[in-house]
């Protein structure tokens, strides 16, 4: 059984503190519902990314989870691999404490970084074979999403894998367009309450840029993959999955 470390993962339990688990409890409540009914095709996203590590990771690959969350999807692709190491870097620490529980399964060391996920990779040293990241890179501007994909070409040291699941505009949409799109997804999202499909659309509103497919891969190449492709598209057409590789 695997047993996580964590850094920097410090609990105290003031009233501001106490409110903002309360706040972290309903968006993970809501969360879980979300990915229970499969309404952002986390199963067809992560079965594919399982077929990706079976063609391209090596024996006893080291496989890094940026934004990891929970971690409850990875861990349940990830448990039956041979995975020879996990790093998972986020910024909440209460997604951190379930992530360790979600890991334990792992037959390999894990390792959960609490921290900025683009500061950890602007300065990251360790080898690496497989880095993924999932609806989290688009929360950075377009400058920031270049860096960190030069970041991750580094890391890898011209070697390995990079994918990402992202969200994706239609060539000439503009984001307003893109945030209307989702808003037309309220009736299919029956799973939720109206109240917490408004707050999504309050959270995309203020932090969702996606690109466009072209933008994304061309990101990639210039980062230094020689290989940029799409590989799936989500049948609501929000967004995509990727794969560099040289």
């Amino acid at each position: 059984m695997a047993s996580a470390s964590t850094e920097s993962m410090p609990v105290t339990m003031d009233t501001k503190v106490a409110g903002s688990q309360d706040m972290f409890n309903r968006e993970l409540d809501t969360y879980r519902r979300v990915v229970g009914a499969n309404l952002m095709y986390h199963r067809e996203v992560y079965g594919l990314l399982r077929g990706l590590l079976v063609e391209q990771a090596p024996a006893s690959f080291r496989f890094l989870d940026i934004a990891c969350g929970d971690a409850s999807a990875s861990a349940a692709m990830l448990r039956a691999m041979a995975i020879g190491n996990y790093v998972g870097i986020d910024l909440s620490e209460a997604s951190l404490r379930l992530a360790a529980q979600a890991l334990d399964s792992l037959p390999c060391p894990v390792e959960l970084r609490c921290g900025d996920f683009a500061q950890a990779m602007a300065k990251w040293s360790e080898p690496v074979d497989v880095i993924w990241i999932g609806m989290s890179l688009h929360h950075l501007p377009t400058e920031g999403k270049a860096r960190l994909m030069r970041d991750a070409h580094r890391a890898l040291g011209g070697l390995g894998l990079f994918a990402i699941w992202e969200p994706a505009l239609f060539e000439g949409e503009d984001r307003a367009a893109w945030l209307a799109r989702f808003s037309l997804l309220r009736d299919e999202w029956s799973a939720v309450s109206d109240e917490e499909f408004a707050s999504m659309e309050r959270h995309m509103l203020l932090a969702d840029f996606p690109e466009t497919v072209a933008t994304w891969l061309a990101m990639g190449r210039d980062a230094g993959f020689s290989h940029a492709e799409e590989i799936f598209m989500m049948p609501n057409r929000m967004g995509r999955v990727f794969r560099y590789w040289n």
